[in-house]
């Protein structure tokens, strides 16, 4: 594992403990796309299919584990927890997402490395992946103005993704025998969605006043 990877990986998990901060401090989980957290848990389950058949390392287990049960636990407090679920804006989070699953499905078994149920389900879970983010950045831009911690949450997924960028550029120079263009095709597109929000959230920080996003 190299240094970008390693970093990738605690920025989003730090994007998770940010996102759960927010839900179980504040009780709320206004300007949070269920959405796009219902779609990671859907990507989180295809892409570790083999959780229980293939074992890598016990870092690489672990955040299996914790991004599966992170995901799910959001999720399930974003419907089913009485306090939290009366501040989620379901007005605003109105993203068809169905059709991005139905494009990624479709493109995974037409796309993918090998023509096998493991593969395919992880070339979904990268496609899917790159787009999970659209109904949070639709929602933000539809409220307007996003709080700190929501802002956090967004910036460090955005970070997590460039950083993976860094590392698959640095896997392709130092391995000779690298062969990751669907990781670094789906990355590129999922960057470039973060392009606009990176750059309120630098001028919000520069000029240290409140995130906001033009309608």
């Amino acid at each position: 594992m190299n240094i970008f990877r390693f970093c990738g990986d605690m920025c989003h998990l730090f994007s998770i403990l940010v996102l759960l901060l927010k839900i179980y401090a504040t009780k709320s989980c206004s300007g949070i796309s269920l959405k796009t957290q219902e779609l990671y848990v859907v990507v989180f389950l295809a892409r570790y299919l083999n959780l229980f058949t293939a074992f890598i390392s016990v870092y690489n287990t672990v955040m299996k584990v914790v991004f599966i049960g992170s995901s799910v636990a959001i999720v399930c407090c974003m419907r089913w927890h009485h306090a939290v679920k009366r501040s989620y804006d379901r007005d605003l989070d109105t993203f068809k997402y169905q059709f991005l699953v139905l494009a990624c499905f479709l493109l995974a078994l037409v796309l993918h490395e090998k023509f096998t149920f493991l593969e395919i389900s992880w070339a979904f879970s990268i496609y899917l992946e790159a787009v999970a983010i659209l109904p949070q950045l639709v929602l933000l831009q539809r409220s307007g103005n996003v709080d700190n911690l929501t802002g956090q949450y967004v910036f460090f997924l955005g970070a997590y993704r460039a950083l993976y960028i860094l590392n698959w550029i640095y896997r392709y120079l130092t391995q000779p025998h690298f062969n990751g263009w669907i990781s670094c095709f789906s990355g590129l597109i999922q960057t470039a969605l973060y392009a606009d929000f990176f750059y309120y959230y630098f001028i919000s920080w520069k000029s240290n006043s409140k995130l906001q996003l033009p309608a």
